[in-house]
């Protein structure tokens, strides 16, 4: 079963139901938002943007499809898509990427769905425009849009999961649109991932955070599980695919990404924290 569009978007201007006009998604306003010719929709307005270009670059988003077509995180993937799906009885489920990048793992979980015969719609929201336009290319089934996770253009309590991988969680929005016993799905590194790298192109290691995590404001307690795995990198290509889909190409001084750069394969760490979150009923 292929993945079915998600309907139940909303104008990011006031909030109203978004329907199609034509190649345009409208509300009762008089809003319109133009549908790409790529198949996405751009829902960020002007006025919350924080640059002219924000989120991801188009070739860190490259670099980003490069390494996970590789298969490098696909167990990261096999794990998400059982755990969205596990549990589920609508006859439809309604789950959306909150940080989607080029929608890799929302085509991973639309494959595992498919495998089970489970009908899904599909929702990849990014604020990188090319992040979006490169997941619009690969998959025309899902609903692709430009758009924000501070205030997410989606009609309220209406997705069964929300997934936000290594992103920029806000939980008063994942709140606002989850339905009353939906869950969110987090994804975070833990404290060893990537540690080979980080040691290659930093002087020294911060210590990992600890504490607990705490349980947002309409969510249950959450519950968390690691999984952890290595996964051998070769080829410089590879490698500076790596550091370039990560925010320790930025952080790293000049001298550590020549170290990274004069490695023609490492052997890595992946280890990551799976957090569920169910919404109150």
């Amino acid at each position: 079963m292929t993945p079915l569009p998600f309907q139940a978007l909303a104008c990011p201007l006031d909030g109203h139901p978004l329907q199609h006009k034509s190649a345009a998604l409208c509300c009762a306003a008089g809003h319109s938002f133009d549908i790409a010719s790529q198949g996405y929709t751009n829902l960020l307005p002007v006025q919350n943007k924080r640059s002219l270009d924000p989120g991801d670059s188009k070739e860190m988003v490259a670099a980003r499809r490069r390494f996970l077509e590789a298969g490098h995180y696909a167990p990261i993937a096999a794990a998400v898509s059982q755990a969205i799906l596990a549990g589920q009885s609508a006859d439809t489920l309604g789950c959306l990427d909150a940080g989607c990048g080029e929608g890799y793992y929302l085509r991973q979980l639309a494959a595992a769905a498919e495998r089970e015969g489970q009908t899904l719609a599909l929702l990849g929201l990014d604020i990188s425009k090319w992040a979006v336009l490169a997941a619009a290319k690969r998959d025309k089934q899902s609903t692709w849009v430009v758009g924000s996770n501070a205030a997410l253009p989606v009609l309220p309590a209406t997705l069964d999961r929300v997934l936000c991988m290594f992103g920029f969680p806000v939980y008063t929005e994942f709140a606002r649109v989850l339905k009353p016993g939906g869950f969110l799905l987090q994804v975070d590194a833990g404290p060893d991932h990537l540690r080979e790298l980080r040691e290659v192109i930093y002087p020294s290691l911060k210590p990992p955070r600890s504490g607990e995590t705490l349980t947002p404001t309409g969510f249950t307690a959450p519950t968390s599980k690691t999984l952890s795995y290595r996964a051998k990198v070769c080829g410089t290509e590879q490698i500076a695919d790596l550091l370039a889909m990560t925010p320790h190409l930025y952080r790293a001084t000049a001298e550590g990404r020549a170290r990274a750069a004069a490695l023609t394969e490492i052997s890595l760490t992946v280890d990551v924290r799976l957090t569920h979150f169910g919404r109150e009923a």
